[in-house]
């Protein structure tokens, strides 16, 4: 029986209008050339105290301010809380290592109100687990209320779940993706007119680099992509990590889920990994990207990652383009944007840059980044061997 909660034919308006162009049928078809260019601000913020608010109303103001964007629509913020609630790297706290500061989340759901959005969702896939948002939250030690009350109309969601939703939601890349041509997602993506991906500026085991398109992996719910999910339909309850269906490919998603395009394809997740993520970026379309590089981590992506150590590199990024965003972020980092595998920081993996790029969703070539508020030169740190 086809699951009453996932609209699969036609229902979601991306899906639609793909099935009449007939686009979804297409064969993959490198779009580098024409991926879109946009301005990336920068700025010099060294803790997250006073001179947050002003610093980042700043940089969206050299981005042609945020009413523009925001005004009148939904706008869903993604936040990075990757990993366990009690998962720390030695005494240093989540927010300051691998998770989004509750102060830098905070501002800009304030921001965001003010600048006149009807309603500000704050939506992650807390790991592993159905619980509310709220009570992650309250598990790291965060009251979530400050949060709840900067805005007029302000809610959380844990998107691992089927949660305040009645189905999910298909979202299909425009021509076809690497591994999955479409997700089902939890109901607050599909109904955000905005999304805004607000990532932790780190390294990635799998990935390289993390920012605002790894970032949103944790988008897709584990009741569908998550190794407890069910074989027929989703799991009601998320259970574990994404393991066995997105890392490894030792199983295939609940067949009221899109299957994977080639079953047969490479099992290697630093094979996978960067493809999914460039999959989503074009399924999911990011609008404004805000990365968190003020207090952080190197050497991965959470303490599980041996050699993980604290940074400090002082710094903002935002942009209106994820992909523009991670190649300037990784260019401060230290590293080539233009990098391949094999060549740091994409040693072992493929870069999920030039993938999204050769989907279409934007350009990793500086030469073509306006960048605004600083010169890279001047800022950029070397993670390796901070």
């Amino acid at each position: 029986m086809r699951n009453p909660h996932c609209s699969r034919f036609g229902i979601d308006r991306r899906h639609a209008l793909g099935l009449l162009s007939g686009s979804i049928a297409l064969p993959f078809v490198s779009r580098a050339a024409e991926a879109p260019a946009a301005p990336v601000a920068i700025a010099r913020c060294m803790d997250y105290g006073a001179e947050l608010t002003p610093v980042l109303r700043r940089m969206f103001d050299q981005l042609g301010g945020l009413a523009r964007i925001v005004r009148g629509k939904t706008v869903g913020i993604k936040v990075n809380l990757t990993g366990g609630p009690r998962e720390r790297m030695g005494y240093v706290p989540a927010e300051l290592a691998q998770y989004t500061h509750p102060a830098v989340i905070g501002t800009v759901v304030r921001l965001i109100g003010e600048a006149g959005a009807s309603r500000v969702r704050i939506l992650e896939g807390a790991f592993a687990c159905s619980d509310p948002l709220e009570e992650f939250m309250l598990e790291i030690g965060w009251d979530p209320m400050p949060l709840l009350n900067a805005g007029a109309r302000v809610d959380m969601e844990n998107t691992n779940i089927l949660g305040k939703g009645k189905k999910y939601h298909r979202l299909m890349t425009p021509r076809g993706g690497y591994i999955f041509n479409g997700f089902d997602f939890n109901h607050s993506y599909a109904e955000c007119g905005v999304l805004v991906s607000l990532a932790k500026m780190k390294e990635h085991a799998t990935a390289g680099i993390t920012g605002a398109l790894k970032n949103c992996f944790g988008c897709t719910p584990i009741t569908i992509y998550g190794d407890g999910a069910g074989k027929d339909e989703p799991s009601v309850e998320g259970r574990g990590g994404r393991g066995a269906i997105m890392h490894s490919g030792v199983r295939q998603p609940p067949k009221s889920a899109l299957p994977e395009n080639d079953p047969k394809s490479p099992r290697q997740d630093t094979w996978r990994i960067p493809r999914i993520v460039a999959d989503i970026a074009a399924a999911l379309p990011i609008h404004l990207s805000i990365i968190d590089g003020i207090q952080t981590m190197a050497g991965g992506e959470g303490p599980w990652v041996h050699g993980t150590r604290p940074v400090r590199p002082g710094l903002l990024i935002a942009g209106l383009n994820p992909v523009c965003n991670d190649a300037v972020m990784t260019a401060l980092m230290g590293f080539d944007p233009m990098a391949d595998r094999g060549t740091p920081p994409f040693e072992r993996c493929d870069s999920t840059l030039k993938l999204a790029e050769h989907h279409g969703v934007g350009t990793r070539d500086l030469r073509r980044i306006e960048v605004i508020g600083g010169r890279i030169q001047d800022w950029k740190m070397r993670f390796r061997g901070a």
